[in-house]
């Protein structure tokens, strides 16, 4: 079975996409960070290394160094999929960082993104 196109797509050239996103609302590169920072586990100096280094998600995700177990309480649809239900785990995982970004663009408080 072929793979996700997602999976070999640089987190770089996707990036710049979540920051304008964001930037709609008034919502700021280092609140972006945050939110990636949050869910992977990379400090923002590793982040920025990956974007660097221009990694696929597949490699973003498999090298991050802690997902953080409360992402299984992202819910919502992107892309016509609800989220929780993406049956890859990859796929899963790439949909929960849309819906935070698409959370942030929303203007939702930090605290409830980040379910805290």
């Amino acid at each position: 079975m072929p793979q996700h196109r997602s999976y070999t797509t640089s987190v770089a050239s996707v990036y710049p996409h979540y920051v304008t996103k964001a930037g709609k609302k008034s919502r700021t590169k280092d609140e972006v960070n945050q939110i990636i920072c949050w869910l992977t586990g990379y400090s923002p100096e590793q982040l920025r290394s990956q974007l660097e280094n221009d990694v696929d998600f597949q490699t973003f995700f498999t090298d991050a160094p802690a997902m953080d177990s409360n992402r299984c309480l992202i819910t919502g649809v992107v892309c016509g999929v609800r989220v929780e239900e993406a049956e890859e785990p990859l796929l899963r995982e790439i949909r929960y960082l849309d819906e935070l970004v698409d959370e942030l663009a929303k203007d939702m408080a930090m605290e409830k993104i980040l379910r805290g």
